[in-house]
């Protein structure tokens, strides 16, 4: 489609802008433009994954990465159910738990609403990283009848408890078909913090036997959770339980958590139109800079279409001319994003040293860096996306110069 003669001029007619003021300054900010944009989208997009991918890591080390559940009766068989599901490829490990709402108490009268697991600690730490997670205590302070609670971190600063102080539990239970309240005391014996606000706000462990009391299933579990080699095999794994294990409830973390990452999917997205916003009034200075050289060249246009170069030419001519822009800006922003993104979290201390600024207060985001993970996805789509904004601002002027006529534009030259 381009011959040489085209991006041979295309490209004099770049290298000779840098003589003309105006118009090379056009030129100047256009390619800036670019840059700045394909930069900027590469680093926002970068630190998103990051946030995706520490939200991820948080999310499933608080649990298991799927569940088969009873909620009704329990699991009555449940040792054989899990050697069954131990047995399915991919699964790494399998633990008993049951879960239940309710609202705790302090000593106090301060009420907030909970989410209570009941766990069996040596099974646990198999499926989840809860033990990791713990800032005070262990696990194994939470054994049967023991009445011990772990808290969320956040739950227990809401409650105004610490390690040693009672809770009071007040759970639903059934009872001939009747839902009535149970109470249980509790001393905290454990403080976590998984980074997700929805666990440090409402959740606290019990040991299992505690919980099957309190639910009314007595020492059998309502659910058994199950720890993936590849968290991502999740939705292989529904398949087959779903066909084996028709007569159970299953979930996993795909379904539960698919909010948080539908939310952070359409995010990625706005910010993506957002930018690339930037691009395109960079674009309008390509057709700027582009359609003034037209009309500076109109003398070399007719002085060509007089030696029989086709109007198609002529307006490849310029569209070589825009892409080089384009291509240039694009190059530098990719460089420069990668450059920026890869450095991220040597960056960012540093302007909140020169600022006396925190950016990500640990308090509120959970986190006190800024996480960044380049997807070479990204680095693919972005410039594609500048790259078709650049080429595609190149077509009027390049429509306007296939438009001069020769005798038109020579009528007042002199000989």
């Amino acid at each position: 489609m381009f011959r040489p003669l085209e991006c041979f001029i295309g490209l004099r007619y770049v290298r000779a802008r840098a003589q003309r003021g105006f118009v090379s300054f056009i030129s100047l900010a256009s390619l800036s433009g670019i840059g700045l944009g394909v930069a900027a989208l590469i680093v926002i997009l970068s630190v998103m994954n990051g946030f995706e991918s520490e939200l991820r890591t948080r999310l499933l080390s608080i649990g298991a990465h799927a569940s088969l559940s009873e909620p009704s009766e329990g699991l009555a068989d449940w040792p054989a159910l899990a050697a069954r599901v131990a047995a399915q490829p991919g699964v790494d490990a399998v633990a008993p738990f049951t879960q239940l709402e309710g609202m705790l108490a302090s000593s106090n009268s301060i009420l907030r609403p909970v989410v209570v697991r009941g766990i069996v600690p040596a099974e646990e730490v198999a499926v989840s990283q809860l033990e990791q997670l713990l800032t005070v205590g262990s696990l194994g302070d939470l054994q049967p009848g023991s009445q011990r609670i772990a808290l969320g971190r956040f739950l227990a600063s809401a409650l105004g408890v610490g390690v040693g102080d009672r809770v009071t539990l007040l759970a639903p239970a059934v009872e001939d078909g009747r839902l009535t309240p149970r109470l249980a005391g509790f001393v905290v014996s454990g403080l976590f913090q998984a980074g997700v606000q929805e666990h440090d706000v409402q959740l606290a462990v019990i040991h299992l036997e505690d919980a099957g009391r309190l639910r009314g299933l007595g020492t059998l579990p309502e659910s058994l959770g199950i720890r993936l080699q590849d968290p991502l095999a999740a939705g292989q794994l529904r398949e087959a339980l779903q066909r084996d294990e028709s007569g159970l409830q299953y979930t996993d973390w795909t379904l539960e958590n698919r909010s948080y990452f539908r939310a952070i999917n359409i995010e990625k997205v706005m910010m993506t139109v957002l930018l690339m916003l930037i691009v395109a009034v960079a674009a309008f200075n390509v057709v700027a800079s582009l359609t003034m050289t037209v009309t500076d060249r109109h003398r070399d246009i007719a002085i060509l279409r007089t030696h029989g170069l086709a109007a198609g030419r002529v307006a490849r001519i310029f569209i070589v001319q825009g892409s080089i822009l384009g291509i240039a800006g694009t190059a530098i922003g990719v460089a420069l994003g990668i450059l920026l993104a890869a450095n991220v979290e040597t960056i960012v201390p540093w302007l909140e040293m020169t600022l006396n600024f925190r950016i990500m207060p640990g308090d509120v985001y959970y986190v006190t860096e800024i996480p960044s993970e380049i997807h070479l996805s990204d680095l693919i789509l972005v410039p594609a996306l500048a790259l078709a904004v650049a080429v595609g601002a190149t077509v009027y002027p390049a429509r306007r110069a296939a438009a001069v006529e020769p005798a038109e534009a020579l009528r007042y030259e002199r000989p």
